[in-house]
C-alpha cells in the first residue's frame, strides 16, 4: 500500500483489503444520510473497488492539505468552513498525520472517515463555489435562464481529478467584479455594523456564482433594479438609457393565489406583472405595431374602461374581434351582458398616434409574450421607482435603440421614413416626401400599418436582476424592487 512508503511503516504492509471494505461499508453506510450526493459517493467508490483511492492519492502528494487550506478560507466566498466539515476533516487528516497507530485494525476506521469526509467536502466546495449555492430557478419568480448546475456525471470527474490543487484553483471565480466584492467582504467583516450592505453583498457574489451562458462579444443587458439598458460591444458601452419594467406583484401574493385557485373567481386573482428575468436574442423590430392586447389586461382594464364609456375602444384605436372576425361596431357591444371571466372577444390596438407601444416594438423569442417597446408616457423615465409596466419594458431611446439593431444605414433610413423623420440620406428625400404626401393625402384614406425589419444579426439579450455591482471603483447599490434579494438571503443563510 502506498501508505506503507509514504510513512516507512511496515504497520501498513499487514493492511487487509477485505477487512477494510467492511469497514468502508459500514461507514458510508451510517453516514449517507448526512451526505449531500450520498449516491454519487457511492457510486465514486464502486467503481474504485471500493480502495481509498482518493485519500491514498492526495494524502501523499499533498492535495488534500490544499484541499483544507481552501475550505478554511471559504469566508473569502462569505462561506462557513463548518459547512464543509472543516474540523472533523482536519482532526482525521491530523489522526493519520499521526501514525500512532497500535494495530491495522486501528487505521481502518480513521481511513474511511477520512476518505468520506474529504469526498463530502469536495464536492461541496466545488458545487457551491464553481456553481453556487442555490438554484435561482427553484427559487425566484420568473426567473427562466437556463443556470447550469452540478450533476452527478461532473462530481464523479471532479472525484477522480488527478491534479487536485491545479483543479480547485481553476475553479476560484475571478472576475474583476467578484475580486471587488471579496476585498468589501473583508473589509466589512472587520468591523462594519451595516448588516444590508453585507447582506446585499453575500447575495450579489451568489449571483456572480452562478454558470449563466456565456456573453458574446456584443450584447444588450437590461437590469431590473437599476431601470436600465446597456448594449455593450467588446467591453464598451455603445449605449445605456432608462427602462420601465413590470409592476411589482401584490403583497400576499401566494396567499391570495391560493384562494384564487379556490374560487376562481377573477376578482380574487393577485396581480403579478413582474418583468421575467431571461436569456434570448433580438431578431426583428415592428414598426408601427399592433398591440395584441393580453387576455389578462382584457379581463381587468379594458372590459372595465369599455363598460364605462362605450366609445372608449374606437377613441382609443381598439379593435374588437369575435372567433377571428372583426367587430364592425363596438360601440354598440352591450358589455354588461357578458363575464369578464369569460370574455368571448380578443382585443387589438392599432399602429400610430395614442398606441401603447409606441412607434417601435422589439422582438425576442420568449415564452412570456414580453418586448421591449417604446412609449407615449415619456414622462415615466423621470419617475425613480419605474416599475410600472404590465411586464413588457419601455425603453427612453427607442429610435438610437434601432439604428443600432438595423442592418445598414439605408435599412435605417427606411425605419426613419416609416415614423415621419427624414432620412439622414439627403438623397434619398424625394422619396420620402411622396411618402409623406401620400399620409396626407385627404382624398385617399391612409392606413396606417406596420413594417417589419430584420436585425443585423441576433444580438443576445439578457433581463437580469442585479442589486449591487462595481463601477469605476464605486459600489452602485439598487433597492430590491421585486424582494429577489430577500428570498435568496433565506436559503443563503445556512451556507454562511
Amino acid at each position: 500500500m502506498i501508505l506503507a512508503e509514504h510513512f516507512d511503516n511496515k504497520l501498513y504492509k499487514k493492511f487487509d483489503t477485505a477487512a477494510y471494505f467492511q469497514v468502508f461499508n459500514k461507514h458510508l453506510d451510517s453516514l449517507s444520510k448526512g451526505l449531500s450526493n450520498p449516491n454519487t459517493v457511492r457510486t465514486f467508490y464502486q467503481k474504485h473497488g471500493m480502495n481509498a483511492e482518493f485519500v491514498t492519492h492526495h494524502y501523499v502528494n499533498g492535495d488534500l492539505d490544499t484541499l483544507i487550506n481552501y475550505i478554511s478560507r471559504s469566508s473569502q466566498h462569505g462561506f462557513n468552513p463548518e459547512y464543509f466539515g472543516l474540523k472533523q476533516l482536519s482532526a482525521l487528516k491530523n489522526r493519520l498525520d499521526a501514525n500512532q497507530f497500535e494495530n491495522i485494525a486501528e487505521v481502518y476506521p480513521v481511513l474511511a472517515a477520512l476518505e468520506i469526509s474529504a469526498a463530502e467536502a469536495l464536492i461541496k466546495y466545488h458545487s457551491l463555489v464553481y456553481y453556487g449555492s442555490l438554484n435561482p430557478r427553484k427559487l425566484l419568480n420568473r426567473y427562466y435562464i437556463d443556470v447550469q448546475r452540478p450533476d452527478s456525471v461532473n462530481l464523479i470527474k471532479v472525484l477522480s481529478t488527478p491534479d487536485l490543487a491545479s483543479y480547485l484553483q481553476k475553479i476560484q471565480p475571478s472576475s474583476p467584479q467578484y475580486i471587488a466584492f471579496q476585498k468589501e467582504l473583508s473589509r466589512l467583516k472587520q468591523g462594519s455594523t451595516d448588516k444590508e450592505k453585507l447582506k446585499t453583498i453575500l447575495v450579489n457574489m451568489e449571483r456572480l456564482r452562478w454558470k449563466l451562458p456565456e456573453p458574446e462579444e456584443e450584447y444588450v443587458e437590461v437590469n431590473i433594479p437599476d431601470f436600465s439598458l446597456t448594449w455593450f460591444k467588446d467591453k464598451d458601452t455603445l449605449s445605456h438609457m432608462k427602462v420601465c419594467v413590470g409592476a411589482r406583484r401584490e403583497k400576499g401574493y401566494e396567499e391570495k393565489l391560493q384562494q384564487y385557485l379556490k374560487t376562481k373567481n377573477l376578482d380574487d386573482k393577485p396581480k403579478n406583472h413582474e418583468t421575467p428575468v431571461l436569456y434570448s436574442k433580438l431578431n426583428s423590430i415592428q414598426v408601427n405595431p399592433v398591440w395584441n392586447i393580453p387576455v389578462s389586461i382584457a379581463q381587468s382594464e379594458i372590459y372595465y374602461q369599455a363598460l364605462r364609456d362605450p366609445y372608449y375602444l374606437s377613441n382609443n384605436n381598439i379593435r374588437v374581434y369575435h372567433k377571428g372576425k372583426l367587430v364592425a361596431d363596438p360601440d354598440t357591444i352591450q358589455w354588461n351582458k357578458y363575464s369578464r371571466a369569460k370574455l368571448p372577444f380578443q382585443f387589438k390596438q392599432g399602429s400610430g398616434l395614442g398606441n401603447a407601444l409606441g412607434k417601435f416594438k422589439f422582438i425576442f423569442e420568449n415564452g412570456s409574450s414580453i418586448y421591449l417597446h417604446d412609449t407615449n408616457n415619456k414622462r415615466a423615465f423621470s419617475n425613480n421607482n419605474r416599475a410600472i409596466s404590465h411586464g413588457c419594458i419601455r425603453i427612453e431611446k427607442p429610435l438610437e435603440f434601432a439604428e443600432l439593431l438595423v442592418k445598414n444605414k439605408q435599412q435605417y433610413d427606411q425605419l426613419r421614413m416609416e415614423v415621419n423623420l427624414p432620412p439622414l440620406d439627403t438623397t434619398r428625400m424625394e422619396s420620402f416626401n411622396k411618402k409623406m404626401q401620400k399620409k396626407t393625402d385627404t382624398t385617399h384614406a391612409f392606413v396606417l400599418k406596420p413594417s417589419w425589419f430584420g436585425t443585423k444579426k441576433h444580438i443576445p439579450l439578457y433581463i437580469n436582476y442585479v442589486t449591487a455591482w462595481w463601477h469605476n471603483g464605486k459600489l452602485e447599490q439598487r433597492a430590491d424592487v421585486y424582494g429577489q434579494d430577500e428570498v435568496l438571503w433565506v436559503k443563503l443563510k445556512r451556507f454562511l
